[in-house]
């Protein structure tokens, strides 16, 4: 049993080196394509394998028994994710190609609303699949919002660093920490940032067209992360303090059975030494 475990960890770890080397032939692609300069070579490499490194920890430390038809749509994404991101770095030496970086990311939000689909119907739901689609999905709205800040001005990188602030927040303030209820609401509004940074990105509306088109973006983000804030506030601080009570009392209870261990095996040595 213990080798059929360890030949699919083997496997798993695989498949994520697999979808490095897929990283690197897309760069190749596109390299080829557009001659693509240094910065977006040298970025896109970086993204190939902080992708490969992080998501080989994550696979390790979780020991899932195999991969998942999910985290394969999700890899997938990453790796598009991976072609905008060296483009986009690219951009900044040369034309980007607009229609290729639209298209790529164009598929990639659209296969966003897949992995969840396919995550559900194969049952194979995993907190693990959750963050690696978060994560994908964070990382492609803080590339749009690089590309599109170019345009409309540095104010654009608000949202893409808004998620980023908030984790970071939530070192200072671990309230923050606190599971959200699900709503309908955040979830539309997410999707919205990367429909709205590919339609400005794509240059196709008049600036002011643009313009009021990410500024409803970012005003629709502020509203969103706003009231879930107010929201943590006033039940997170009352969850976090339960929380860490539970896990000091789940800590102290895993210390009982050790502390009667060494009870009993120095009362034996006590009267060993006696006899």
């Amino acid at each position: 049993m213990a080798l059929n475990n360890t030949y699919e960890a083997r496997l798993v770890q695989q498949e994520t080196a697999v979808g490095a080397g897929v990283q690197i032939l897309l760069l190749a692609l596109l390299g080829s394509a557009i001659g693509m300069g240094p910065a977006g070579w040298l970025t896109g490499l970086a993204f190939a394998i902080a992708t490969w490194a992080v998501l080989s920890r994550a696979l390790h430390r979780t020991r899932p028994r195999s991969f998942g038809p999910a985290n394969r749509v999700t890899l997938g994404r990453a790796i598009l994710v991976g072609g905008v991101t060296a483009l986009v770095a690219d951009s900044f030496e040369s034309s980007p190609p607009v229609t290729l970086l639209v298209g790529l990311t164009a598929v990639a939000l659209i296969l966003d609303g897949v992995d969840g689909k396919v995550a559900r119907r194969t049952g194979t739901s995993t907190a693990l699949g959750a963050r690696f689609d978060m994560e994908v999905d964070a990382f492609l709205i803080l590339v749009l919002s690089v590309y599109v800040s170019t345009q409309l001005g540095p104010w654009v990188l608000l949202i893409g660093g808004m998620r980023y602030a908030f984790v970071a927040a939530a070192k200072v303030a671990p309230w923050l920490n606190a599971p959200l209820p699900h709503s309908m609401a955040r979830k539309t509004v997410a999707a919205m940032q990367g429909i709205c940074l590919l339609v400005a990105g794509a240059d196709l509306l008049p600036y002011a067209a643009n313009l009021g088109v990410v500024l409803l973006a970012l005003g629709s983000l502020l509203w969103s992360f706003g009231r879930d804030v107010v929201w943590l506030w006033h039940n997170g601080r009352v969850a976090a303090p339960a929380q860490a009570e539970a896990s000091v009392r789940a800590d102290a209870e895993a210390q009982v059975p050790l502390a009667e261990e060494i009870e009993v095996e120095l009362g034996l040595r006590e009267l060993a030494t006696v006899r």
